[in-house]
This record gives C-alpha cells, sequence and structure tokens, in this order.
C-alpha cells in the first residue's frame, strides 16, 4: 500500500514539485498551504488538476493542524524563506518556521507518523564562514575546494530565519528523543529550476534568467560589487528524487540530519551564471555594482554532498547548464502568466 504524504508548504516552489513528483510515483499526496504567496494560485492549481487536495489554513493554527487526518509521512518545507524578511517581519517568520513546525511535530507524535524536514543552508554560522575567506583572493574563489558539511558550525549569527530553521532542527531532535519518532533532517543549499518566477525571494539563478529574457536591469551587490561570489545549486528534480528515495528508506534509515546541494560540481558565480543567461537568452542586460551588502550576506557557500552519496548511493543528475536550461524553458514557456505574479 502507498503511503499517504502531507506537503507542508505544498504550493510553493519545492513543495508543488514535490507534491507533482510524488503523485506521479502513485503516493497518496496532500498539500497544507494558505496560498498567501503570489504564484501560489497557479501552483494550487496544478495541485487541483492532479487532485491532489490541498488544506487551506496556516501552519501556526494548531487547532486546524491537530484536525488534519493521519499521515504516515509529514514532509514539512512551510517557510518563510527570504532571509531579510526575518528582519523587518519577525513574528510571522517564527510563526511559520518554528511555531509551525512545532504543531506539525504534536501532529507527528500524536498519530506515531514519521517527519522529513527541509531545513537550510542558513543554520550554519556566517562569521565561521567569512573567516574561509581572509587572505583569500576573492577572483578565484569558484577553484576552492571547501565544502559545508553537516558537522560545520552552526553558532550564530546565522540570520533570525536561520535560526527558525536550526531551532526547528532541535525541536525534531528533542521530539525523537522523548516520544520515539523518526526522522529526517535536509540541510539544503540553493534548490532552482522550474515554477520558480523569477522573483527575487525565489532565488537568484531564476531571478538572473528573467531579468535576462525581460531585458530589466541587476545588481553586483556586495563584496566590491563584482558577483564574484560563488553558490553551490541543485536541481529541483534531483531534489524530488532523493526525497522519496528517503521515503522508501525510512524504516531503516532515519533519525539522521544531512547537507544537500549541487556539490562543487554544480557551483558558480554570478558572473559565470550572467555569461550563460547571456548565452541563452541572447539578451546583454545592464548591472550596477553596489559595493555594500546586507549583514546576512555571505562570499560563498558550497555544500557538501558526501554523507547522503554515501548512505543512499545518490547523485545530482542534473549539472548547472541543465538548471539554467529547463528554469529559462519554463520561464519563457509561462512568461504571460508569470508577468501576473511579478
Amino acid at each position: 500500500m502507498k503511503k499517504k504524504i502531507l506537503v507542508t508548504g505544498g504550493c510553493g516552489f519545492i513543495g508543488t514539485n514535490l507534491c507533482v513528483y510524488l503523485k506521479k510515483k502513485h503516493y497518496l499526496v496532500y498539500s497544507l498551504d494558505n496560498l498567501s504567496r503570489k504564484g501560489s494560485i497557479y501552483n494550487f492549481k496544478l495541485l487541483n488538476d492532479l487532485k491532489i487536495k490541498n488544506f487551506k489554513f496556516d501552519i501556526f493554527n494548531f487547532k486546524k493542524v491537530n484536525s488534519l487526518p493521519k499521515f504516515d509521512i509529514i514532509i514539512d518545507c512551510c517557510a518563510e524563506a527570504a532571509v531579510e524578511v526575518s528582519r523587518k517581519d519577525i513574528d510571522r517568520v517564527i510563526n511559520t518556521n518554528l511555531i509551525g513546525t512545532i504543531n506539525i511535530l504534536k501532529k507527528v507524535k500524536k498519530d506515531n507518523s514519521k517527519i522529513i524536514f527541509l531545513s537550510s543552508s542558513r543554520v550554519n554560522s556566517i562569521k565561521t564562514i567569512s573567516k574561509i575567506f581572509q587572505n583569500h583572493d576573492f577572483k578565484n574563489q569558484l577553484k576552492m575546494k571547501k565544502t559545508i558539511n553537516e558537522n560545520f558550525d552552526t553558532n550564530s549569527p546565522k540570520s533570525i530565519y536561520g535560526l527558525t530553521k536550526h531551532a526547528s532542527e532541535m525541536f525534531i531532535e528533542e521530539f525523537s528523543f522523548a516520544f520515539n519518532l523518526k526522522y529526517i533532517i535536509n540541510r539544503l543549499s540553493v534548490v532552482s529550476g522550474p515554477l520558480q518566477f523569477g522573483k527575487q525571494d525565489q532565488g537568484f539563478v531564476s531571478l538572473w534568467i528573467w531579468r535576462h529574457i525581460t531585458k530589466k536591469k541587476l545588481k553586483y551587490i556586495g563584496f566590491g560589487g563584482f558577483g564574484n561570489q560563488v553558490r553551490d545549486v541543485l536541481h529541483i528534480n534531483d531534489l524530488c528524487e532523493i526525497v522519496e528515495i528517503q521515503i522508501k528508506r525510512l524504516n531503516t534509515i532515519f533519525n539522521k540530519t544531512f547537507t544537500i546541494g549541487g556539490s562543487s560540481k554544480n557551483s558558480i558565480s554570478l558572473k559565470k551564471l550572467t555569461l550563460i543567461c547571456q548565452k541563452i537568452t541572447s539578451n546583454k542586460i545592464k548591472f550596477s555594482k553596489v559595493k555594500k551588502t546586507s549583514i546576512y550576506d555571505l562570499p560563498y557557500f558550497v555544500s557538501s554532498n558526501k554523507v547522503i552519496s554515501k548512505v543512499y548511493n545518490w547523485k545530482p543528475k542534473k549539472n548547472i547548464y541543465d538548471i539554467v536550461n529547463d528554469t529559462h524553458s519554463w520561464l519563457v514557456s509561462q512568461k504571460k502568466i508569470i508577468k501576473k505574479f511579478m
């Protein structure tokens, strides 16, 4: 019998992709999403076409969460994910990211379910990451071999957003110890692909592509304004694949924390991404330089897949060019609709 699965944040970018992927694998899939974000109605219609029911309410409403039917597994990917928003709307970030997860844990405890939690690379220490770059040639950091793994420093500062995700991880671990719950925690780096609307809060890859498609200006912000910042990127399909593998093996592999990302093979600087976008769109846009940046910004982040690759015999299939091409194709195909959500 196929497992009954609830995806929180099921009408967001990652949530919708997970719902669609798992539905096509014949799981019994449900979504929880309050549909407050622009673009969520578009995603809701996709789920509706696949007969995936969405429960429309706020995840921090425990009474509503507690009244949900029983699920075998809850995949908790509901989050206010914009780092800068966490300084401006603290209550919303805490209620959604932390209180929401605690409510899900109470529900999981009540029903003896399992939980897969999608955490963030932002649980890692900003100061410790920044120290890596003391006396480093910033222009050549794409050649760096340093990666961030599960044992990296998680001391503050990490952003209020990162704190809510790390606190959620700790609550999951405590509930597991106290009530014998089975869990998986996945610390995600940048994830990109179809269903990202090219908005700033959904990630820099789709933003870069969309601005090139629409011939609108961009800025290189911080660290001199040269676009040398580096991130690793994971294709959404690769994320969906590893989550399903985890679902299948959750009875034997559980109570573990993994970093998941594109790794060094799929790392890219803003400057290099610009060149790829220029080539794929045949458009060259104007860039301005802004030397100062947010206190939360990082010059470099590349995650290590060493542990998860060993445990599950899994590696990302899509490279950075696949990611850009797939995202570009989807954005072009939905261009008229996307403009309504910008």
